[in-house]
C-alpha cells in the first residue's frame, strides 16, 4: 500500500456512504494520531485497537451520524506520496471558512489547524475534513 492515510480516509468515506456503524483499517501510529484529531474535533465516535481477520493489528473506527446523515460530509487528502504539501503556520488552509478542519503533521505531533496556528508551527498538511 502506497498511501495508508488515503486508504483509511477512503474506507471511512465508503463505509459512511453505505451507512455502516464501524470500519476496520490496518493499525499504524500515524493512522491512530489522525484518528485522535478526528475524535477531538467530533467527526468520529472513537476507535479501538483490535486484531484483523488476517491476524494483523487493526483499528476499529466507530463512525458518527447525526439524524441519519454522516457527520463527515467531505474528506480530502491534501499531501500525497507523489506530492507532499508543506506550509507555515500562517498559510495553513482554512476549511469552509473555519467550519471544517485541516489535519497537520508537525514537529510537535499530528494536530488540527487551529492548534498548529496557536502553537505557531507549520508542517505537512495531511488532509481536510468537513
Amino acid at each position: 500500500m502506497n498511501d495508508p492515510i488515503g486508504d483509511m480516509l477512503t474506507r471511512i468515506r465508503n463505509n459512511q456512504m453505505r451507512g455502516k456503524s464501524t470500519v476496520e483499517t490496518p493499525a499504524s501510529k500515524l493512522r491512530a494520531w489522525v484518528l485522535d484529531v478526528l475524535v477531538d474535533e467530533g467527526y468520529i465516535r472513537g476507535y479501538e485497537p483490535t486484531t484483523g481477520k488476517d491476524g494483523h493489528p487493526a483499528l476499529e473506527i466507530s463512525l458518527k451520524y447525526y439524524e441519519g446523515t454522516p457527520v463527515i460530509r467531505e474528506v480530502k487528502r491534501v499531501s500525497k506520496p507523489g506530492r507532499r504539501v508543506y506550509t507555515g503556520p500562517n498559510d495553513i488552509p482554512v476549511v469552509r471558512q473555519g467550519l471544517g478542519v485541516s489535519i497537520v503533521s508537525t514537529s510537535k505531533g499530528v494536530m488540527s489547524d487551529a492548534n498548529a496556528r496557536a502553537a505557531n508551527i507549520g508542517g505537512e498538511v495531511l488532509c481536510t475534513v468537513f
